[in-house]
């Protein structure tokens, strides 16, 4: 849990007024030394750094469909997102990310000739 705004400013108003090191400040808050050397270089809290946007999920579908051996790094350049967001999204929906065994540029006829060399080899053990 942070501190309140107000606090924070009363905390560093204090260190001014009474000419008070970083260190005797934190002792009379009892807070951390830290957070007061924080406070005087940055007064408000930083924004969280979770980059998702709100989007509606048909997009996200329809996006897996239309590109199914996308990487995330390329679905996240497509949405305009980060690739946190995307892991998240897909994570979300139940969604594995997997690469499909059948790619474009594969020949089949040498994937199923592998397999069989592949059950041989089983066989024989």
């Amino acid at each position: 849990m942070s501190y309140s705004i107000d606090f924070r400013r009363k905390v560093i108003s204090t260190r001014e007024e009474e000419g008070l090191s970083i260190r005797e400040t934190a002792k009379q808050f009892r807070i951390g030394p830290a957070s007061v050397s924080r406070w005087i270089n940055q007064i408000a809290s930083k924004a969280s750094t979770t980059c998702q946007r709100k989007s509606d999920k048909s997009e996200w579908i329809k996006g897996i469909e239309q590109y199914p051996d996308a990487y995330q790094k390329e679905r996240a350049e497509r949405f305009g997102v980060c690739q946190k967001a995307i892991w998240q999204a897909l994570k979300k929906l139940g969604l594995a990310y997997k690469k499909t065994l059948r790619h474009p540029k594969t020949d089949e006829s040498a994937r199923q000739a592998f397999q069989q060399k592949i059950q041989q080899y089983e066989k024989r053990r």
